[in-house]
């Protein structure tokens, strides 16, 4: 993958993870008065994505990567879920606008990002085995 499209995915990719995490601080304190543990982990949530974009941005790693392809799809799940079937004592209506689509839109961001870039990563092959010289006439 060229330089330029890594870093043009980390960029979006930390951008999104920002972008969800200040969303759902925003309305982390409602939902702890309204539903304690849905506030809870919307901070949780939040801490974990910050800390995403802070390894994408600083060392594009690989577990970066995976900690807000995780949290994102959860925050997804966790949305659907609320507005379907509900969570325990919690169900939802509608797109809680406009902070459920832009957290939306930036965890799906997120997520085609990630998918782009795992996509695109260097094939790992295994080590060879090492083999030891034998002296010859043994």
């Amino acid at each position: 993958m060229h330089s330029r499209t890594r870093a043009a995915l980390t960029g979006l990719a930390a951008c999104c993870a920002v972008l969800s995490a200040v969303v759902h601080l925003v309305i982390a304190p409602e939902h702890l008065e309204e539903m304690p543990y849905i506030g809870i982990l919307f901070i949780v949530g939040s801490v974990a994505l910050l800390l995403a974009a802070a390894g994408l941005a600083l060392a594009n790693s690989a577990l970066a990567w995976w900690v807000g392809a995780l949290v994102s799809g959860g925050m997804i799940l966790g949305f659907a879920l609320s507005r379907t079937v509900g969570l325990p004592s919690y169900h939802e209506q509608g797109w809680d606008p406009p902070y459920g689509l832009l957290s939306f839109l930036a965890e799906v961001g997120f997520l085609l990002a990630f998918f782009a870039w795992y996509g695109t990563r260097p094939a790992r092959t295994p080590a060879a085995p090492v083999r030891t010289k034998v002296p010859a006439g043994r």
